[in-house]
């Protein structure tokens, strides 16, 4: 609790209030939907690249100390903008220090990320069996961060863009102290050789080529984001074009798609001790590509809802499973690599989903939609055939 989870929690919430909340930031300072989209992708861009570093360093430095660094540098920047926007509460100043926070936390925030997630692979391979149990228990804190982040900060935005960038920078404080009491783990050396240089996506990616039974649920995963990033991007077009509700009842299903992932994240809990990874993961696949193949010809927003909800969940199970399994099987001494590469194939397909919306007449997104569906369903029934005899989701 104290080493792990606690400085998750603090972790998660600074990073669903920074990623949704700087965006909301920038338009409440400086009123341009354009600046809104740029702050959003400047958040992304740099962390997208950051990943090769991240991995790289938390295999050199070990997770606990970049874990601190990290969180104490957001901590840091945020206070400095803070400060700057409460003097020059409009104009260029303003726009400037909105814009290079979006940047910035962006960065620090991936490399905090990258290590809370190696310190939990640590743990996991300290619980042996149960390593399960911490999965189910890290992924259901940063789902509950990403239900309570997005509203907590807009709640605080409307007291002033100095409480809310405050209160993250105490959360991050607390992550930073908190971190110093991650125990020393076999995932990395506190201070690798020099020499040690091969640590990066190359080896994260040669790692994943090694390990077939991770590179398979990587490939399915992959195909499966590539259809959950395309109703996250069409959503706004789907329920309000198609089915004629309110921008606010876009955020209304990935409310409900959070809450019905923590719910599945408890379950899978107890399922996973009776069945077993492959049982559990193959039952996932299969309900998150039945619903998804239903959400494209949802008939109307309820249905639309439920079947988002659905999809969700099913992709929490199978969230569990592939973090289960990367926890046994990659090396500890390459683990931070591994997994910036892993993270970084999962969310390429995300930046294409929103090229193929861009590219989509309205009223074609449906087809388009059921066409990755079907992909999906194919790359799951595929990942998971091939597993099914793979002894490390039988252990």
């Amino acid at each position: 609790m104290h080493s792990i989870y606690l400085p998750r929690t603090a972790d998660a919430l600074a990073f669903a209030m920074s990623t949704y909340g700087i965006p909301l930031l920038v338009l409440a300072t400086t009123r341009s939907a354009a600046l809104t989209g740029a702050a959003f992708a400047l958040e992304w861009i740099p962390r997208l690249a950051a990943f090769g570093w991240a991995g790289s360093i938390v295999d050199r430095r070990g997770a606990a100390v970049v874990f601190h660094l990290a969180s104490l540098g957001r901590a840091l920047a945020l206070a400095a903008g803070a400060a700057l926007l409460h003097l020059h509460p409009t104009g260029t100043v303003a726009t400037a220090t909105v814009m290079v926070l979006a940047a910035t936390t962006g960065v620090l925030t991936e490399f905090s990320y990258i290590a809370a997630e190696t310190a939990g692979a640590a743990a996991g391979r300290r619980a042996g069996a149960q390593a399960h149990r911490v999965q189910a228990v890290l992924l259901g804190i940063d789902q509950t961060a990403t239900l309570a982040g997005p509203a907590l900060a807009g709640v605080l935005l409307l007291a002033g863009p100095t409480s809310m960038l405050a209160v993250i920078t105490v959360l991050s404080l607390l992550a930073a102290l908190l971190a110093l009491r991650t125990p020393p783990s076999p995932v990395a050396p506190a201070r690798a050789p020099k020499g040690r240089s091969s640590s990066g996506l190359l080896t994260g990616w040669r790692t994943i080529r090694s390990l077939p039974a991770l590179g398979w649920l990587v490939t399915g995963l992959t195909l499966s984001n590539l259809a959950i990033g395309l109703l996250q991007a069409a959503g706004p077009v789907m329920v309000v074009q198609r089915f004629g509700q309110s921008t606010t009842a876009v955020g209304l299903v990935w409310s409900a798609a959070a809450g019905a992932t923590l719910l599945s994240v408890a379950l899978c809990r107890f399922a996973l001790d009776r069945l077993g990874l492959w049982p559990v993961g193959a039952a996932c696949a299969a309900l998150a590509s039945l619903a998804c193949l239903a959400a494209a010809q949802a008939p109307d927003y309820l249905s639309y809802l439920v079947l988002v909800a659905v999809l969700m969940a099913a992709e929490g199970g199978m969230t569990v499973v592939l973090r289960t399994l990367r926890s046994r099987l990659i090396p500890p001494e390459k683990f931070g690599s591994t997994l910036s590469a892993t993270i970084l194939i999962l969310l390429l397909p995300f930046p294409i989903a929103g090229v193929l919306t861009a590219l989509t007449p309205p009223d074609a997104l449906g087809h388009v939609i059921t066409a990755c569906a079907a992909l999906q369903a194919l790359g799951l029934f595929c990942a998971f055939a091939r597993l099914r005899t793979d002894p490390a989701l039988h252990a």
